[in-house]
C-alpha cells in the first residue's frame, strides 16, 4: 500500500500515517518498495511488511523427536534441523541442547523477536509453566520462558504440542474458510488442539482438548499411565496398536512394520487398525457433539500412516454423533505434515510480538 493508501482505509490523517510509517520503517518491520502508479507528478512509494526485519526461533518437542528451526517475521523457516532427545531427560539438558542448536542456527544474527516452544505436556499458558504429572513427570512446575529468556533476552512463548499443530494446520491452509476445527494428534499418543472462533481454546488452565484420557467402551481392561481403564490413549495410540499387533504374534517393531502390514493386505493387522479407530471415533464423536468444528482434522504418525484409522474414525463419528453436526463436517488428514508444530511455534510468536500492544510498546 502507498501512505495515501494507508489515510484512506484508517481515516488517519497524512501527519498521523507519516508518523506511523516512519516507526515502522526505523525498526526494520516495514519497507519502501516498487513504485505506485502515478496519477501525475511524483509516483507514491509504495510499503510492504519487512518478513527479513527479524527472526522467531522455535522448537516443537516430541516424545522422542525435536524439530528446531529459526523463521522470519512472516513464519516461513529459514533454517532447520532435527535431533533426537527423550524429553524425559528432563529441562536441564533439553533446554540447553535447543538454546546452543538455536545459537548455532542464528549464526550471529542478533535480532530475534521471540521465541516459541511447543511440549508434549499439558501447559498453563499465561506462565509458561509445565503441569503435567504423567508426561514428562521432571518437567512438571518448571516454568519455561525465564530459563530461555535469560540467554536471549526477548518474550518466550510456551504451549502444549498439539495446540501449536492446530494453529499451524488451520492458519495456514483452512483460515479463510473456516474458524472451528478440532485437531487430533495420533502418534505415541493422543491429544487434541481445538480452534473456536478462529483462535485456539486452552480453557482455564490450559488443559483443553485432553481428549486422549477420556475412556472408551468395551476396550478390554487396559490399565492407562494415567491410572484409569481403557482411555483412548491406551486403546488407540501408535504405542497400542503395537502392543496389540504383537500380542496377536505380529513382529512388529514400529509404526513403519505396521504400515508395510496395512499395504500388504494383512487382515488381521487391517483389523486392529480399524478398531483403534473406532474406538478413537467414538471419543471424537463427543467432542463433535459439544464443540460442532467445521472440520476434523487427523494428523501425528498413525494418523498420516493408516487410512483404515481414518476410515474407522468417519464410520463412528457419522453414526454417532448428531445429525446437525456432521451436516457438512468433514474428516480430513492434515497437511502440513511434521512441519506443523514449527509453522504453529512461528505463528505464536509472531500473533504476540506483532500485535498492536507489542508495537505500540516500542522497539524490541
Amino acid at each position: 500500500m502507498t501512505r495515501a493508501d494507508i489515510g484512506r482505509v484508517t481515516g488517519l490523517s497524512r501527519p498521523a500515517v507519516a508518523h506511523r510509517v516512519s516507526d515502522l520503517l526505523q525498526r526494520g518491520l516495514i519497507v519502501e518498495d516498487a513504485e505506485g502508479p502515478s496519477t501525475g507528478g511524483r509516483p507514491p512509494m509504495r510499503l510492504r511488511f519487512h518478513a527479513g526485519g527479524g527472526v522467531v526461533p522455535v522448537a516443537s518437542l516430541g516424545a522422542r523427536r525435536t524439530q528446531i528451526a529459526i523463521c522470519d517475521l512472516a513464519g516461513e523457516v529459514l533454517h532447520r534441523t532435527d535431533i533426537d532427545i527423550d524429553v524425559e531427560e528432563g529441562p536441564g539438558v533439553v533446554l540447553p541442547l535447543l538454546m546452543d542448536t538455536w545459537e548455532k542456527l542464528l549464526d550471529g544474527r542478533d535480532d530475534v523477536a521471540g521465541i516459541g516452544l511447543g511440549v508434549p505436556a499439558t501447559v498453563e499458558f499465561a506462565a509458561g509453566r509445565v503441569e503435567s504429572a504423567r508426561v514428562m513427570a521432571s518437567w512438571t512446575g518448571v516454568v519455561i520462558p525465564p530459563v530461555i529468556a535469560e540467554r536471549f533476552g526477548v518474550p518466550v512463548l510456551v504451549d502444549n504440542d498439539v495446540n501449536v499443530i492446530a494453529m499451524g494446520e488451520h492458519r495456514s491452509v483452512y483460515a479463510a474458510e473456516l474458524d472451528d476445527l478440532l485437531f487430533v494428534k495420533v502418534s505415541t499418543r493422543i491429544g487434541a488442539g481445538v480452534i473456536s472462533g478462529g483462535g485456539i481454546l486452552r480453557g482455564a488452565l490450559g488443559a483443553a482438548g485432553e481428549i486422549g484420557h477420556i475412556p472408551v467402551r468395551d476396550g478390554g481392561g487396559v490399565l492407562c499411565r494415567c491410572g484409569n481403564l481403557d482411555c483412548v490413549d491406551s486403546v488407540a495410540s501408535g504405542t497400542a496398536i503395537l502392543r496389540d499387533l504383537r500380542a496377536k504374534g505380529r513382529d512388529v517393531a514400529s509404526l513403519a512394520d505396521v504400515t508395510a502390514l496395512v499395504r500388504a493386505g494383512d487382515a488381521e493387522t487391517m483389523a486392529v487398525v480399524r478398531q483403534a479407530g473406532r474406538w478413537l471415533g467414538e471419543v471424537i464423536s463427543g467432542a463433535v457433539n459439544l464443540l460442532n468444528p467445521s472440520v476434523v482434522v487427523l494428523g501425528g504418525d498413525v494418523a498420516e500412516m493408516f487410512q483404515p484409522l481414518v476410515s474407522g474414525v468417519r464410520e463412528i463419528v457419522y453414526r454417532r454423533s448428531t445429525q446437525l453436526a456432521t451436516r457438512s463436517l468433514r474428516i480430513e488428514r492434515g497437511r502440513l505434515g511434521p512441519g506443523a508444530g514449527i509453522t504453529g511455534c512461528a505463528l505464536m510468536v509472531l500473533d504476540h510480538v506483532l500485535s498492536a500492544q507489542a508495537v505500540d510498546a516500542g522497539p524490541r
